[in-house]
């Protein structure tokens, strides 16, 4: 694969992969890190993709390695000289799709911000299956090509996950 294909791939699955990207870091500044370190990892890996096998799924793949490189070296630094770090206000901004009740968007907020608590929470062998397939709208094939595991797992993963934000939304509920 040649630069100008790459750069093809950049403009049809650049929003998604960065999109999959925030879901992973929940941080703008990291998660432009982890865009940025992806593309790069793909220009140097050009010549191994093909454009006929999934690239999207590929990208999502060297995403995947790259942040858990670096979560892997942070937790270890966290270890060694913990670091603490400062509460932010994260409130989101976003409009809503439709008329709402100030109660009903406050509720709205609410609930989203529970069910992003609890996702956030879960180990990454059941958050990235989650995020692969809600946010970055991949196929159970696709992400057990992307993670190199059976599609069997890939299922039960995700069944697992939900099943653990079901249960800490009933218990929040309480």
């Amino acid at each position: 694969m040649n630069i100008d294909e790459l750069i093809e791939l950049v403009k049809l699955h650049g929003k998604s992969i960065y999109g999959f990207c925030y879901k992973l870091t929940r941080n703008k500044e990291e998660t432009d890190d982890l865009y940025q370190e992806t593309f790069l990892r793909a220009v140097e890996l050009r010549f191994k993709m093909n454009a006929s096998h999934n690239p999207k799924a590929y990208l999502l793949s060297i995403a995947v390695r790259v942040y858990k490189n670096h979560y892997r070296k942070l937790s270890r630094r966290q270890r060694i000289a913990p670091i603490e770090e400062l509460d932010e206000d994260s409130t989101p901004s976003r409009l809503f799709p439709f008329e709402a009740s100030p109660e009903d968007a406050v509720l709205m907020l609410e609930r989203r911000a529970l069910i992003q608590q609890a996702v956030h929470q879960l180990d990454d062998k059941l958050k990235l299956p989650l995020y692969m397939h809600y946010t970055a709208d991949m196929t159970v094939e696709e992400i057990a090509n992307a993670l190199s595991i059976p599609t069997g797992t890939v299922k039960s993963r995700m069944h697992n996950a939900r099943q653990a934000i079901k249960k800490a939304l009933e218990v929040e509920s309480l």
